[in-house]
Formats: C-alpha cells, sequence, structure tokens
C-alpha cells in the first residue's frame, strides 16, 4: 500500500515515483535527450525533494542547498545561454523539467522557476559586463535572485506601477515598494521594475515574512526602497525599455508556473489511484466504484490536454510567433485551472484523509492555488486571449 504519511513517505517515495514517470504519456513525443534529462528531473524529486516536502512546508524552510544540488544538474539557469553558465536549453525542455521536478515539491520547483526567469532576463538584455558578472553565480545557485514587479498597489495592472527611480549622476536612487516577493529578503539578486523621472542614498529595506496557504518552503516579503542608490551600470537595456522587458519575461513566467501546476496534477492522479486501489468502503475498494472510475478518466484527460497546450505554447514561445503571448496566455488558464480542480478531485477521492496533513495530496492542492493568481491572474488571462481575438482582423 503505497501511502503518503509523512511518517513513511522518504521510504516509499521512489518506487512511488518511478510509477509516477509513466503516468499519462509524461514522455511521449519527446526526444531521447529531452526523455533524459525528464528522467534526471523526476529522480532528482523522488530522492530530492519529496522526502522533504511536507517538512519545508510545515517548518518553513527554504531549501538552499537542495537547489545548489539542482543547479548542479543544469537547472538553476535552464534557458540561459552556455557562454555564462546556463544549459542552453529551449522553453520546451524548461516545461519538461519543471513538471518533472514539481512532482516532489511545487512550492520549490516554482521559486526555481522564477529564479530562472531573473536569470534569463539578465542573460537576455544585459550587456557583457552584466551578463559575466550575475550570471555564472545565479546558473549555479550560489546566488538567488528575485522578480520585483507587483505593488501594493498595482498588481494586475503592471503599467500602473510607483517605484521611482531618479538618475542622479552614476547612481539611480530608487523609492517605493514591492509586494508579494517570492524570496524576498533570503535572496541576493533583486531585478526591478520602476518609472524612470518623475516623482537620494539609504537602501533596501524588507516587510515581515507573510503568513501563507501554501508555498511555504519560498519566503515571502514586500521588498522596500527608501533613496536606495543602484549603480546606472546595472540598468538592463535602456531607459523605457522596461516594461517590455518586464512583459518578455512574463510570457515565460506564465509557462513555467503553468508547468508546475502540472507536476502536482500528475502526482495528485497517481495519488487518487493508488487510494481508490486500497481503500475499501461497502465491501469492495473504491476502483470499483464506477463514478470514481469516470473522475479518474477525467483527470488524466485534463492532465494531459494541459500537457499538451502548455507544451504548445512553449514552443510557439521558443520559435517568437505572433500568437505566442495569446497562446501563453490560454495555456496558463486552461493548465492552472485545470489542475487545480484535479488536485481538488484528487483531494476529495481521500475523504478525510486529504484532508490530514499526513497526506501530501492537500499540500499539492494549497502549493498550486496561487498558480491561478501570480503571472498575471487568469481574469487578465482571458483579457489578453479576448484582445487578441478581438483585433484580429
Amino acid at each position: 500500500i503505497i501511502l503518503y504519511d509523512i511518517r513513511c513517505f522518504s521510504v516509499r517515495a521512489v518506487s512511488v515515483f518511478n510509477v509516477l514517470r509513466s503516468l499519462s504519456a509524461a514522455s511521449h513525443g519527446l526526444t531521447d535527450e529531452q526523455k533524459e534529462f525528464q528522467k534526471v528531473a523526476f529522480d532528482f524529486a523522488a530522492n530530492e525533494m519529496a522526502p522533504h516536502m511536507a517538512e519545508w512546508d510545515q517548518k518553513e524552510i527554504f531549501p538552499v542547498e537542495t537547489m545548489r544540488k539542482a543547479a548542479q544538474l543544469g537547472f538553476g539557469g535552464i534557458y540561459v545561454q552556455p557562454d555564462v553558465g546556463g544549459s542552453g536549453l529551449s522553453r520546451l525542455d524548461t516545461s519538461i523539467i519543471f513538471e518533472a521536478l514539481s512532482t516532489g515539491c511545487v512550492s520549490t520547483t516554482a521559486y526555481i522557476s522564477i529564479h530562472n526567469m531573473c536569470a534569463w532576463m539578465i542573460d537576455s538584455y544585459g550587456n557583457k559586463e552584466q551578463r559575466e558578472k550575475f550570471c555564472p553565480d545565479l546558473c549555479s545557485m550560489e546566488k538567488f535572485a528575485s522578480y520585483c514587479l507587483t505593488e501594493p498597489g498595482s498588481g494586475s495592472d503592471a503599467a500602473s506601477l510607483l517605484t521611482s527611480a531618479q538618475r542622479k549622476g552614476d547612481h539611480y536612487i530608487l523609492n517605493g515598494s514591492k509586494a508579494f516577493i517570492s524570496g524576498g529578503g533570503d535572496t541576493d539578486v533583486y531585478v526591478v521594475m520602476c518609472r524612470t523621472g518623475g516623482k537620494g542614498p539609504k537602501g533596501i529595506s524588507f516587510g515581515k515574512k507573510e503568513k501563507k496557504v501554501g508555498w511555504n518552503s519560498q519566503p515571502t516579503r514586500a521588498v522596500i526602497f527608501e533613496d536606495c542608490a543602484v549603480p546606472v551600470a546595472n540598468r538592463l537595456g535602456e531607459e523605457g525599455q522596461g516594461f517590455n522587458i518586464a512583459m518578455k519575461g512574463l510570457n515565460g513566467g506564465r509557462i513555467n508556473i503553468a508547468s508546475c501546476s502540472l507536476g502536482a496534477a500528475h502526482a495528485s492522479v497517481q495519488l487518487a489511484r493508488d487510494h481508490l486501489l486500497v481503500r475499501k468502503q461497502f465491501g469492495e475498494t473504491l476502483s470499483n466504484n464506477q463514478f470514481l472510475q469516470f473522475k479518474l478518466a477525467e483527470m488524466a484527460t485534463k492532465l494531459v490536454a494541459s500537457r499538451l497546450l502548455i507544451r504548445e505554447a512553449a514552443q510557439a514561445l521558443q520559435e517568437d510567433r505572433p500568437d505566442a503571448v495569446a497562446i501563453c496566455s490560454m495555456a496558463k488558464l486552461f493548465a492552472t485551472d485545470e489542475c487545480f480542480n484535479i488536485c481538488n478531485q484528487a483531494l476529495q477521492m481521500h475523504g478525510g484523509y486529504g484532508y490530514l496533513k499526513d497526506y501530501a495530496v492537500q499540500q499539492f492542492v494549497r502549493d498550486i492555488r496561487v498558480h491561478q493568481i501570480l503571472e498575471g491572474t487568469n481574469e487578465v488571462m482571458r483579457m489578453i486571449i479576448s484582445r487578441n481575438l478581438l483585433s484580429e482582423s
């Protein structure tokens, strides 16, 4: 009997995740190379993440050393160029890796995805000196990065941000605050979106560590700038390009976070299946109940549909297709909604056991609920998709 009781989870994790690899055609259509690094990611999830997932959640541990082990496998800068320490893989490759890692711990993988996005932004929009200064340490995860866009008064409306950067000589003086910053206070490099001009040096301070429903293996704080001096040499791109750079980062971030939802759903379908096979009610196992059989079939179908859409979006972004923004938004909308529903249904199938913290399914539910909110809420995804459709001639 396979149970995700934390008291026996570390012993049984490997056998559970061996079964997960073949679930719902996760490797179908992949090249031999992609199957190989998918296997590496699944193995890492099983051996280095899953045994500790519950503890990281309950004790709110930021697993620095585990993430550095992941970086040794090339997961610190997956789509960063090799000349500065990255793996140089594609967006599709990245999605495959994040799905596999998330079967071991969604919260930690989600932070790794944000870190990768920051490293990619520096790699893609930084000059030679910036790339060589920041990227190697980020790819090895000797240093960790945070993405600072959201503000207390501007979440989905990113264009209305108020954090200001006023140039004085060879520095910008930053004033303002950022909210809900993953890794805030525990990370080393902050990729900050701010408004130049308009409305002199002290520094950066941090708000209290937020108490969250999920994502507890990564700290979340406000990042507050009070006359904070930042060298002009650290600016990415030219003045006025920041919003476009931020949006480019978010397109990839939406695929990344949707891929993390895939991993949670992937694991939850397997947990539900295992529970139905062993749990007895009215003299027979739940697996003989046709209603639950049909529910399980629907869950697996939605999982595969989500995976296909995410992989199509990753390919569109990699090829810089005209429809990339809309498809990335579709993938984020569909996958984060449907994968949450899959995890929630898996919890329901566990009955009262699903509500106990001894069982991993409840943590998958808690960890991916926020995916429908961040990287642009799913309401904003609907706006982007509909605008794209209505603007077509």
